[in-house]
């Protein structure tokens, strides 16, 4: 470590002496675009998406007035190009980020692509804006802090997607467990009103929309996928998946269990649903304890200082009074 210390004083040494006060920041900028034009034979060279020559060849058939091929559609065309350096080559890496942008509410094909886009384009303009910074502030101190200035606001554009990312997940889930105990209610219901599982989660996604948007959102998603014939198991096992919420994984385990052993839905239902509610109660109740803890701090800083002025205030100044006069 300390020859690495070493190594990079002496470095920056040499620099600050051949280039002035902003060598370091010169040598950065330089190996960039090095870089940069090392890169660009490589974007020049990139071979033909066979998919790509099978949307041409569609669109100039819809040119000609032909139709019938493939239906085509839901990506969009200009990051289209650039797939192979937006998306994770890796096939476990890319399905996890596509579940995680779909954990997001966000279900487009070209979700993946925006949100490396944007990594990278904030990520870029991050530097150019502290490069912009630097130059116009004079150097901002030190080669140190320039550097510093110049780098701060890359790391800060490139992780501000995520940040959002994370956000969003965190929040669509906290939507779908505060509601879940009242979808639940419903749905027993609509099953105890003699419908089926099939058409009282059709019902509940109408119903709940305007109060619960991204859970009426998954459960359209599973009415949708059981009207197209798909297995009613698989598509409660896919909801689970894309959910990610331990209480949606149980519900669901427990309507696949009810099916196979050929017991009551409604009793399920009914023991679920309460079950539910016990725990919203619960969380309410955990909150709740929370919260003293929490307003401790924030009382000894607002409360406290006024009150020790109202108290100490007059005998600190009449202290100072008689001194002066005395």
């Amino acid at each position: 470590m300390e020859f690495l210390t070493g190594l990079f004083n002496k470095v920056n040494g040499w620099l600050v002496t051949q280039l002035g006060e902003l060598g370091p920041l010169i040598a950065v900028g330089g190996l960039g675009l090095l870089l940069c034009v090392v890169a660009l034979p490589t974007l020049l060279k990139k071979q033909k998406d066979p998919f790509r020559q099978l949307r041409e060849a569609r669109t100039e058939d819809a040119k000609d007035g032909k139709k019938g091929g493939l239906r085509l559609g839901g990506k969009n065309e200009k990051l289209d190009r650039f797939a192979q350096y937006l998306e994770p080559q890796d096939e476990e890496e890319l399905s996890a980020t596509q579940l995680q942008m779909i954990r997001a509410g966000y279900r487009s094909k070209s979700s993946i692509q925006m949100f490396s886009f944007a990594k990278l384009a904030l990520g870029i303009g991050g530097l150019l804006f502290g490069t912009f910074y630097v130059l116009i502030s004079g150097g901002g101190g030190s080669a140190q802090n320039s550097v510093l200035m110049v780098l701060v606001p890359g790391f800060v554009g490139y992780y501000a997607p995520k940040y959002w990312i994370t956000k969003r997940i965190q929040k669509r889930e906290e939507e779908i467990t505060a509601g879940f105990p009242d979808t639940l209610d419903l749905m027993l219901v609509c099953v105890e009103a003699g419908q089926s599982l099939d058409q009282a989660i059709i019902k509940v996604a109408t119903e709940v929309k305007s109060s619960y948007p991204a859970l009426a959102e998954e459960f359209e998603i599973v009415s949708y996928e059981m009207k197209a014939g798909k297995d009613r198991s698989k598509v409660l096992r896919d909801m689970g998946e894309r959910v990610g919420i331990q209480d949606v994984n149980s519900f669901i385990t427990t309507m696949i269990q009810s099916a196979s052993f050929g017991t009551s839905i409604a009793e399920a239902l009914r023991v679920y649903a309460d079950e539910m509610r016990d725990k919203r109660i619960m969380r309410a109740e955990e909150k709740a304890n929370k919260l003293p803890t929490k307003m401790t701090l924030f009382t000894m800083l607002f409360c406290v200082p006024p009150l020790l002025i109202i108290l100490i205030g007059p005998s600190i100044y009449g202290i100072a009074t008689d001194l002066g006069g005395g």
